[in-house]
C-alpha cells in the first residue's frame, strides 16, 4: 500500500488519537488536496534527526514506524494554508520510501498489535493502574480525566500516551510495542512512582 507521509518532529500519533495540524508548506498543501480528493489516509511518522544534510538517506532520519491519519475536519484559509484535524488509525511499518513527488511517500505494510492468548485479565489490571497513574500525574484534573477516559484498553493507552508528559522517544517506544500489554507497560514505566503508604 502506498501512502503520502507527513513527517513531524517530536510527534507520535496513536490509534484513535485526535491531532490538529496547520498546513502551510506547498508540498503538504498538495498532499492535503490529494487526501481530500481521494478520501485516503496519509501516514504520520516522526522525524528522528531534524536538519539532516541534504541528500542524506532517509533511513535513520525518519521513523520506519507510523500511524495512518484519517482526515476528520479541514478549513482552508484565505492565504491558502489550512487547519485540519486527523484521527489516528492503524499502525504501519515502512517498506520503502518514495521521493518521486513533492512530498514524501512510502510503500507500507500494516503492523497490528500481536494478541497473546489469556492476557485479557492482566491487561485489565494494567489498564486500571495506568488510569490511576495518569490521575496521579494530574491530581487537579483527576475527575475530568476519569470522566473522559475511553472504554477499552487500546483506546485508554492512546489516551494516556497523549496526556502523559513523555519524550518523543518514550512515545515511539510505546507505539512500537509488540502487543497491547507491552504498550501499557511502557507507559506505566514512564509514570512517577506511587507514594508509599506508611
Amino acid at each position: 500500500m502506498s501512502v503520502p507521509l507527513f513527517p513531524l518532529p517530536n510527534v507520535v500519533l496513536f490509534p484513535d488519537q485526535r491531532l490538529p495540524l496547520y498546513i502551510f508548506e506547498p508540498r503538504y498543501r498538495e498532499l492535503l488536496r490529494r487526501v481530500q480528493e481521494t478520501g485516503e489516509p496519509f501516514g504520520v511518522v516522526r522525524i528522528l534527526r531534524p536538519g539532516a544534510a541534504q541528500g542524506e538517506a532517509l533511513t535513520g532520519r525518519v521513523s520506519p514506524v507510523g500511524t495512518l491519519a484519517h482526515l476528520r475536519w479541514a478549513e482552508t484559509h484565505d492565504d491558502g494554508t489550512s487547519s485540519v484535524e486527523v484521527e489516528g488509525g492503524e499502525r504501519f511499518r515502512v517498506r520503502s520510501f518514495d521521493t518521486s513527488q513533492s512530498y514524501l511517500a512510502a510503500d507500507i505494510e500494516a503492523w497490528p498489535l500481536e494478541q497473546p492468548a489469556a492476557d485479557s485479565q492482566a491487561i485489565s489490571g494494567d489498564s486500571v493502574r495506568l488510569l490511576a497513574g495518569l490521575m496521579r500525574v494530574y491530581p487537579q484534573e483527576a475527575e475530568l480525566i476519569r470522566e473522559h477516559a475511553p472504554a477499552g484498553a487500546l483506546r485508554l493507552a492512546s489516551y494516556a500516551a497523549a496526556l502523559l508528559p513523555l519524550s518523543a522517544e518514550q512515545r515511539e517506544e510505546a507505539l512500537e510495542a509488540l502487543n497491547l500489554r507491552a504498550r501499557i507497560a511502557a507507559l506505566l514505566a514512564a509514570l512517577p512512582p506511587a507514594p508509599e503508604l506508611n
